[in-house]
């Protein structure tokens, strides 16, 4: 979660989002998702060496990333344009296949049959032809017919 100086425009706010997913993504993780929540009030007001603020733009930023990512997100809190920022882990979430129970597998895998996804029967005898012919022997020279 981010949340932003109320005056920071949506540039701004870009740019540290497109800051944090490379550094997220050059450390083997991915961001999955990226939500804006606009202005928010806040319950007090934060004070920085700007002035206090009692409003702020919130974003919240879902990512799958490796357990020291909180250490490495530290040089946020250098960042002029956010006032707070909050990192929370999600335990044992279970993405794929893994979330299925043994039953529900089952369930779903016997309405994915093969024949359901490609109809082999289907196949245009025409696509067998080369499709290379299309293309004209002498294109690659530089010159023209």
């Amino acid at each position: 979660m981010l949340l932003l100086k109320p005056h920071v425009k949506m540039e701004g706010i870009m740019d540290l989002v497109a800051r944090v997913s490379r550094h997220v993504y050059s450390r083997n993780g991915v961001l999955t998702e990226v939500k804006s929540f606009g202005t928010v009030q806040l319950g007090y007001g934060i004070r920085k060496l700007s002035g206090r603020y009692f409003q702020g733009s919130l974003m919240q930023m879902t990512m799958m990333a490796t357990p020291n990512i909180n250490k490495e997100l530290q040089y946020l809190n250098k960042e002029d344009r956010l006032l707070r920022w909050l990192l929370v882990k999600h335990r044992d979430t279970k993405y794929g296949l893994e979330f299925l129970n043994e039953d529900d597998e089952e369930l779903e895998f016997s309405k994915l049959r093969r024949g359901s996804i490609f109809n082999d029967e289907e196949i245009d005898e025409e696509d067998d032809d080369d499709d290379n012919d299309e293309y004209d022997e002498n294109s690659g020279k530089g010159g023209e017919e």
